[in-house]
């Protein structure tokens, strides 16, 4: 949320009350999409402080903490949800997941030499806990790599394979295997479109990797109509350099994002004192810098071509470039924003960056951190990139900073998906 350029009486969303901003447990969520790129589940990845017990008991509470407020809930939106949890934890708290249905525990093959933890896992499956039996440490070039996990098969009601140890012959042959026995398979580490394109041929229930965020190689980019149509908007709104009405005058005939747009603004998230009736008076109420934020993204969110993950990403990385942008003047935290935004760019058009820009008149700053890696915006895009991977271990990432993209994280997940529902939305 553009917080640099609003007026004192505006409410941001950092003033929003929200028991997640407080929860600063370094953890990223992973989509994981059903063959329709539709979201079938997130995995929530958490991140150890330090080393020693001390970081394994703050990880180890924080978690606690967030499955009982609620907290996670939240951040997965509802949805499915799956995370490893220590065998510690899965001994002592499995009451704890009997009250949330939707949260399911990640096993891997080495428990099924764990006879008390074998027989706590038997017990969340009889009160229908989902358990994803992860088989990423299996070797490769075993001929009967399952025969052992049995007992863990026989518990697990989701089973996934490590897609990129595989070649696609066995990747094929395991895939087969275990959707045969009524399991649901899903590709993990699915990191390229190639990978991608076998597992989309197999009967994986779902798929899950980096291929998301990574642009596809076209050898001759082509722009549909509505690509250039939305491009053609975007364009606007940067060159555009006059007040309120002239804003209000580049988005006049398109009802549809009008009506987004207001209703988004107007919602209970952000608390307005009073309801905003045209793009005039938004503009006037947030600062004409944040309305062309919030129409580009807005605009953007609408593609509906595009997985809803992927655009979500968009958002996330919008918000988290703007949050660690705060100390920076108040010019640059707005293209903060929109270097955020337009990081996904090449893969939501499916086009070379530099082609996708050429087509924009966008600030350098903004154009050499996406294309060129410099400037005062590539290294907080390289710490997204960073946090987004789970590599906590670059210089970058100390503990200071680790909590605070903890706190940009959680606040940018539930920005990006308040945003991104009303873009979903159509005008009656």
């Amino acid at each position: 949320m553009m917080t640099s350029t609003a007026p004192a009486t505006a409410t941001s969303s950092n003033d929003v009350p929200n028991a997640l901003s407080d929860m600063l447990l370094p953890v990223v969520r992973s989509p994981i999409l059903d063959r329709e790129e539709e979201l079938f589940a997130y995995e929530l990845v958490f991140y150890r402080q330090g080393a020693g017990t001390d970081a394994d008991t703050t990880l180890h509470g924080g978690i606690v903490s967030g499955i009982t407020d609620g907290a996670i809930t939240r951040l997965v939106r509802g949805n499915r949800a799956f995370m490893r949890l220590s065998r510690s934890l899965l001994l002592e708290q499995t009451d704890i997941l009997a009250h949330t249905p939707r949260l399911g525990i990640i096993i891997d093959p080495f428990q099924v030499r764990d006879a008390a933890l074998l027989q706590r896992l038997q017990q969340l499956a009889l009160r229908n806990c989902p358990l994803m039996l992860d088989l990423g440490d299996l070797d490769p070039g075993a001929c009967e790599p399952h025969g052992p996990l049995e007992p863990l098969l026989r518990l697990a009601r989701y089973v996934r394979i490590d897609a990129k140890a595989l070649d696609a012959e066995t990747l094929a042959i395991r895939c087969h295997q275990l959707y045969e026995r009524g399991l649901g398979v899903i590709a993990g580490n699915v990191d390229d479109h190639l990978t991608y394109g076998h597992c989309k041929n197999l009967p994986f229930q779902a798929i899950q990797g980096r291929y998301l965020l990574v642009p596809q190689q076209i050898e001759v980019p082509v722009l549909t109509p509505n690509r250039l149509s939305l491009l053609r908007l975007m364009g606007a709104l940067q060159d555009s350099h006059g007040g309120p009405v002239e804003l209000g005058e580049i988005i006049r005939d398109d009802a549809v994002l009008s009506y987004k747009l207001l209703g988004c603004v107007n919602s209970a998230y952000f608390a307005l004192p009073r309801q905003l009736k045209s793009i005039q008076q938004a503009a006037i109420f947030f600062g004409l810098a944040r309305m062309r934020n919030w129409i580009n993204t807005m605009a953007l969110s609408s593609m509906d071509d595009r997985p809803p993950e992927l655009l979500r990403a968009a958002l996330i990385r919008a918000h988290m470039c703007e949050k660690l942008a705060q100390g920076m003047p108040t010019e640059q935290q707005d293209m903060a924003f929109m270097a955020g935004l337009l990081s996904l760019l090449d893969t939501l058009l499916c086009a070379p960056m530099e082609f996708v820009l050429s087509h924009l008149p966008l600030a350098p700053e903004i154009r050499e951190a996406l294309v060129e890696d410099r400037g005062p915006f590539a290294p907080m895009l390289a710490q997204i990139y960073a946090w987004e991977a789970g590599d906590l271990r670059s210089g970058q990432m100390q503990p200071q900073n680790i909590r605070k993209m903890a706190g940009a994280y959680f606040a940018a997940t539930q920005w990006a998906d308040q945003v991104y529902s009303f873009a979903e939305q159509r005008a009656h």
